[in-house]
């Protein structure tokens, strides 16, 4: 093998693991917010932090984006040529997508411009979006082992 294969391999690897760690910690991060909104409940006007709240939905749709936008559409454009990787997120891909929405669609319910939404149901939506997230994060580490093998 050339050497200028061995540094456009290094190269490949080196973005992957670049890729991988930020979409990792853009999960950490989002978390965290998950665990310190779930910790306000009951959720009243007094207790419920608004501000919590709005950080979580902004990160929350900024991981779900960089999962999408960089690392599934780098897998599906092509850009990732190992066969494990391709069929490991061809199989996870339909349920991680329908998280996605999910995601979506709690940050449409509660990331409002005037935050007067009832946030009543906002344990149960909470309760509801982590079993969800959970099963998305552990579909996430399927690709992240294919990714990083």
């Amino acid at each position: 093998m050339s050497t200028q294969q061995d540094n456009d391999g290094t190269e490949r690897r080196i973005r992957t693991r670049v890729m991988v760690d930020k979409w990792l910690a853009e999960r950490q991060e989002m978390l965290v917010l998950y665990c310190q909104l779930a910790g306000l409940e009951p959720y009243t006007p007094e207790r419920s932090s608004k501000d919590l709240l709005r950080r979580f939905c902004q990160v929350l749709v900024d991981y779900i984006a960089f999962g999408h936008f960089e690392v599934y559409n780098r897998i599906s454009q092509g850009d990732e040529r190992r066969t494990r990787v391709l069929q490991v997120a061809e199989e996870v891909y339909p349920k991680i997508a329908e998280v996605a929405e999910i995601s979506v669609a709690f940050n449409d319910k509660y990331d409002t411009e005037n935050h007067e939404q009832a946030m009543d149901q906002l344990d149960e939506d909470l309760s509801m979006l982590g079993v969800q997230l959970a099963s998305r994060i552990e579909l996430e580490d399927r690709v992240v082992k294919a990714l990083l093998r």
